[in-house]
This record gives C-alpha cells, sequence and structure tokens, in this order.
C-alpha cells in the first residue's frame, strides 16, 4: 500500500507540530529560548501576564503555520510591551528589546 501526502497535508501537520510545542511550554522563558529570542529577565519578571497575554492574543488571531510565524507573533508581542512603555511625545528608540526591528 502506497500513502501520498498532498501539500495541505504537510502544512496541516506543520501547524500541529508547531502548535503542540507551544502548548508544551511551562514559562514564557522556554517560548523565547526557543525562538531565539533575547529578553531582559527584569522586564520578563515585571511584564509577564502582558506578554502572555498579548502573546497568547496573536496566536488566537493568527494561527502560526510554522516556526517563524509563531516566533514572529512572540517577537511582536515583546515588542509591543517594549514600546508601549516609551514617551509617546519624543522619539525614542526601543530600549532592552534585544531583537527589536524598529531601533
Amino acid at each position: 500500500m502506497c500513502l501520498s501526502i498532498s501539500d495541505s497535508d504537510d502544512e496541516d501537520m506543520s501547524k500541529t507540530d508547531i502548535q503542540s510545542i507551544i502548548e508544551s511550554f511551562t514559562s514564557i522563558e522556554q517560548a523565547l529560548d526557543y525562538f531565539e529570542i533575547g529578553y531582559d529577565s527584569q522586564f520578563i519578571d515585571e511584564f509577564r501576564t502582558q506578554l502572555i497575554k498579548r502573546f497568547n492574543g496573536y496566536l488566537i488571531l493568527d494561527k502560526p503555520e510554522d516556526w517563524f510565524a509563531a516566533r514572529r507573533a512572540l517577537k511582536n508581542a515583546y515588542c509591543k510591551i517594549q514600546r508601549s512603555r516609551l514617551d509617546k511625545h519624543t522619539r525614542q528608540a526601543c530600549r532592552g528589546c534585544t531583537t527589536c526591528q524598529r531601533r
């Protein structure tokens, strides 16, 4: 018996794999390490709940198809919280966000 796997099956398997990996994390630090995102531990201690909520929100809005999409969601969550702490009336660069592309 020969089984053929179509491209859509590969996509579904990839989505399931990344989602199960994300669900297996027990801390946000594990997710940051897995997605190779540098972070400030003081920042994580202070904003852990906000970061987790924002990351989960991004995952709900747009289910990640692969490692890169999930990484982008986590980076966006981390950066959004960093930028929200900056003074809105000045043009400051993001500080402490070691992977920020908006510097």
